[in-house]
């Protein structure tokens, strides 16, 4: 062997032995990441405008887990598009873990059944990490409406088949698709009148512009407290914690399960420790009494769990909404 193939050799033995110890490295390197993260601070994309359930939510947990997880947790209000403009801010970050989006069941669940061209497919581009919270809606009637419980009501708007109108926050909203889901369970002809959210429907309520709504706790509270609204039952499978003493339309018509969920999700490919130990500092954080506290007084309820909880109950939320929105008819604005 002359000396240029000589070196030549040597030089591809460089080579193997580097690239050799490159793979048997970055395995290390990885794991080393993982064990140390955080090292920076962590965002917390947000579909909607301050103030909204997923942003009350983000900032009462970004408090808690910048002090639980010694970084920063910064909150990134990206709305519009029906979620699309934060789903595309978190599809194109890195799936590092610093990263995350925290969103109502919309965008998981209503979204893919009304928007046929959506830029994201949730089990494609993300993966579910905790399911943070839960905010049940109310059912309510102006205080005139002849109707003390549930039963009343399905009784009177049976009575007055097609009589009786009903306003929700918007076409496609969970307080649109709870009104449906009950309507179609009970075999009720109730009108339906879409407004901006409830800060315009619950008003129409007490103008009795419409008889009933679904609205959260906070919005309707004052209203019960004046005599101008009774609130009949609550949208969750169980009794909320928030009013106890008002049934959950379960109690009727079994399986029925509305109430609003928040959670936090990352991008496809982000490391199963880094959402383990997030699932984990999430679930710690929502059962502090601070957190409760102020998850309380804005109509909300602490959750918490892992990222497979959190998928299934992704997954059965979508197949509730999916049937309710075919049999309704539902179609986007």
């Amino acid at each position: 062997m002359n000396r240029p193939q000589i070196r030549l050799a040597r030089r591809r033995l460089c080579l193997s032995l580097g690239l050799g110890l490159t793979a048997a490295f970055v395995p290390a390197l990885a794991m080393a990441s993982t064990d140390a993260w955080p090292t920076k601070p962590i965002r917390f994309i947000v579909p909607y405008a301050p103030g909204g359930l997923p942003d009350t939510v983000a900032r009462v947990l970004s408090q808690q887990l910048t002090q639980r997880l010694g970084k920063p947790v910064v909150v990134d209000n990206r709305p519009g598009a029906n979620g699309v403009v934060a789903a595309q801010a978190l599809m194109t970050s890195p799936a590092d873990g610093y990263t995350f989006l925290v969103t109502d069941g919309s965008m998981m669940s209503i979204n893919p059944a009304i928007y046929k061209n959506l830029s994201y497919e949730p089990k494609r581009d993300f993966v579910p990490v905790s399911l943070a919270a839960r905010s049940p809606l109310f059912l309510a009637v102006n205080a005139r409406v002849p109707a003390n419980s549930l039963n009343d009501f399905v009784a009177l708007a049976k009575s007055r088949s097609g009589a009786l109108n009903y306003g929700s926050s918007g076409i496609g909203s969970t307080h649109h698709l709870s009104m449906e889901a009950l309507k179609t369970a009970l075999t009720l002809d109730i009108k339906h009148v879409p407004f901006r959210g409830s800060g315009q429907s619950v008003p129409a309520l007490i103008g009795d512009q419409v008889q009933v709504v679904f609205a959260a706790l906070p919005s309707l509270s004052g209203f019960v407290k004046s005599g101008q609204v009774k609130i009949l039952g609550t949208n969750s499978l169980q009794r909320s914690a928030l009013a106890p003493k008002i049934p959950a339309i379960s109690e009727v018509v079994p399986g029925y399960d509305f109430a609003v969920t928040v959670g936090l999700l990352a991008a496809k490919g982000t490391s199963d420790a880094v959402v383990k130990k997030m699932a984990d500092a999430v679930s710690e954080a929502v059962k502090m009494p601070e957190v409760i506290s102020q998850f309380h007084v804005a109509g909300i309820e602490p959750v918490g769990g892992s990222s497979a909880d959190y998928a299934k109950v992704i997954a059965d939320e979508a197949a509730r909404y999916a049937q309710t929105i075919k049999v309704a008819h539902v179609v986007a604005e």
